[in-house]
């Protein structure tokens, strides 16, 4: 390939973009004035003149200019540091953050724009390769102020080595009691090694999985000429001797899957809010001296674990290819947002940051969708009461699309209530509810007013959002979340891990707060609440009713019996529960067990608490009939067989 030529290309389009209008607005954000606001909104609003100097790859003149501009305008404060008169701080005025909110709101509309004029995967492409192209650029202007030895050894000052070790020196102490340079060959390839994946190499955890490791490692150094035969056979050859034994290893610190959570979260917040790199940001967590306040429930996650890691308790019924049967569980305060307790797995756990089914994995949700996506908003936006009137007849014909989902079984009910609908999760009901919503709306609605993050653009079609059928599935924290709306009230409250985070002298490193979004008129989430405790008293739920105490919510079901959900709440906590194989495969259950998990748990953290009630709703008056009833049987090819 000729890369001049391509070259030259890439330089004369690129030079052409940058006189277009659009364009030009967008180069404004990467220099002067809206840099600097920009940085400062991202960085706590305070920045030294240097810092910025360094950051936006300009002089201290040229940042004097800019600042000195910027404070005529109100937009910063430039004030004396009170802990070093020598310092100034540039600070963030109410007004600058307001003006850089707006523009960058702009700015994003004009690159949206942009972007929408190309089909999503030439939008997905474009972007990635965008981004290679940064990563290349950064790499190589790093490598000629740096050499390749200040890099690695950099790197291995920082990285993760597993057990909590963060640098070479603090792993070499760990595994093998010794300096780094008392290190032997052998032990070094050992460490190195475990970086790859320190769940999976970690000697404490498999002494195998390191050996195999380390031999790999050494072959590549003996192949690239970094060592001599006899170097190669030596380090094989030799015996590791680590500072704990075989005998020891089941004393091992095994992290709980709610630790993970709270460990992941931490980490993704010290990113996004304190602009670090995500290794910075592990080394803070755990080598800074941080305390983190979690938002744990001792008994509620006894309650969890006494079920989750007692497999006599769980459905044990292997797949038909030999599959350990896995479930995971989250409960969260609906008022708060503070997740209570969660598991990522069944049994006991015995590595550390393995996957977590909670909080990782991603599950199509079947029929526990419909609440969210086409009951809920449809109710919002005054489409549908308790007690409209629609057709559930294998004939109705959408005006969206050619499809046509069948009824679990296969059977129709003919005109029914919307309430009596839910309660039966009938899928030909839920299809002709989104076909009035339109599926861009309820997309948007549960992105929007639900913090559905995980949805792809693929899923904005009548499957994915009528049947639960999405593209990459959803975790069973964010369907947990989705339903607190209907408990407090209409107020969808994100789930947190902790609420916050101090550092080694007591300072508030990170705050985490309760995050809300009005979702729907308190009415509105009342409406859903009876109907979905009536699809526990009634219906598809009934497995998982709790004695002396309501119940609302809503079980799921995927194609082929894969996956099994249950999506419930008491007036206490919401919580969910998914269950299934890793690797998708036919269940065969009598029942749904992801039902008759949440009540095992749920029972347990139920049994003294007080019995209270839901609100009464406001039940709006009973609309006509919709569905068409001329229209022909369409196919049905690719259904979702979804039971509830």
């Amino acid at each position: 390939m000729d890369y001049s030529a391509l070259a030259a290309e890439l330089l004369s389009f690129r030079t052409a973009l940058h006189h277009l209008p659009a364009v030009r607005g967008l180069d404004e954000m990467s220099g002067g004035e809206y840099f600097v606001l920009h940085f400062l909104l991202r960085h706590g609003g305070t920045a030294g003149p240097s810092e910025l100097s360094r950051s936006l790859y300009a002089s201290s003149a040229r940042i004097a200019a800019l600042l000195k501009h910027l404070e005529a305008k109100g937009w910063i404060v430039r004030t004396p540091d009170a802990a070093d008169v020598r310092r100034v701080d540039v600070v963030l005025t109410e007004a600058g953050a307001a003006c850089i909110r707006e523009r960058l709101s702009a700015v994003l509309d004009e690159v949206s724009g942009l972007l929408s004029a190309l089909s999503p995967e030439e939008a997905a492409e474009y972007v990635r390769l965008q981004r290679k192209l940064l990563e290349i650029f950064q790499a190589l202007e790093f490598e000629k102020s740096y050499d390749k030895e200040e890099i690695m050894e950099w790197y291995l000052n920082i990285v993760y080595f597993g057990e909590g070790c963060n640098g070479v020196y603090t792993a070499a102490e760990t595994y093998f009691g010794k300096e780094p340079k008392d290190l032997t060959l052998a032990e070094c390839a050992s460490i190195i090694g475990i970086t790859n994946n320190p769940s999976k190499y970690d000697p404490f955890i498999s002494r195998e999985n390191n050996k195999a490791r380390q031999e790999t490692i050494l072959k590549q150094m003996y192949e690239q000429g970094y060592i001599n035969k006899e170097q190669y056979d030596e380090a094989v050859a030799q015996e590791l001797v680590f500072v704990r034994s075989e005998s020891d290893d089941a004393t091992q610190t095994i992290y709980s899957y709610y630790a993970e959570a709270v460990i992941n979260d931490v980490l993704n917040d010290l990113v996004e809010q304190k602009g670090v790199s995500r290794d910075t940001a592990r080394t803070l967590l755990y080598s800074g001296g941080y305390q983190v306040y979690s938002c744990y429930d001792p008994s509620i996650q006894q309650a969890i674990d006494d079920v989750y890691t007692d497999l006599d308790k769980m459905p044990q019924r292997p797949s038909a290819s030999g599959q350990q049967f896995e479930s995971a569980i989250v409960i969260m305060d609906p008022y708060t947002g503070e997740i209570k307790g969660l598991s990522g797995g069944t049994g006991k756990k015995t590595i550390n940051f393995g996957t977590n089914r909670a909080t990782q994995s991603k599950r199509p949700p079947g029929s526990s969708i419909k609440p969210i996506a086409t009951y809920g908003p449809a109710m919002e936006l005054g489409l549908i009461t308790q007690y409209t009137q629609v057709n559930d007849a294998p004939d109705i014909k959408l005006s969206g699309t050619s499809w046509y989902p069948k009824n679990s079984g296969g059977g129709n009910y003919g005109v029914i209530t919307i309430r009596e609908a839910l309660q039966r999760s009938l899928n030909t009901v839920s299809a002709q509810i989104l076909d009035k919503l339109t599926p861009r709306a309820s997309y948007e609605f549960l992105k929007d007013k639900l913090g559905v993050t995980s949805l792809a653009e693929s899923d904005c079609d009548y499957a994915p959002l009528a049947l639960g059928q999405l593209t990459n599935g959803i975790t069973v924290r964010e369907m947990t979340q989705a339903y607190s709306a209907f408990v407090n009230d209409g107020v969808f409250t994100y789930g947190r891990t902790y609420s916050y985070v101090k550092d080694s002298s007591g300072e508030v490193v990170l705050e985490n707060p309760a995050r809300t979004i009005v979702a729907f008129k308190a009415n509105t989430a009342w409406n859903m609440t009876d109907m979905l405790c009536n699809a526990v008293n009634s219906g598809t739920g009934s497995e998982a009713r709790l004695s002396g105490m309501p119940v609302g919510g809503k079980t799921g079901t995927t194609t082929n019996n894969c996956d099994r959900w249950f999506v419930g709440f008491t007036p206490y906590y919401v919580a969910a529960v998914w269950t299934g194989y890793d690797m998708p495969e036919y269940m065969n259950f009598s029942g749904n067990p992801a039902a008759q998990i949440w009540k095992l748990v749920m029972e347990s953290i139920h049994k003294d608490l007080p019995t209270k009630s839901f609100p009464t709703p406001t039940i709006g008056s009973p609309t006509g009939i919709f569905g068409n009833f001329s229209g022909q049987s369409q196919d049905t090819g690719g259904d979702a067989d979804d039971a509830g």
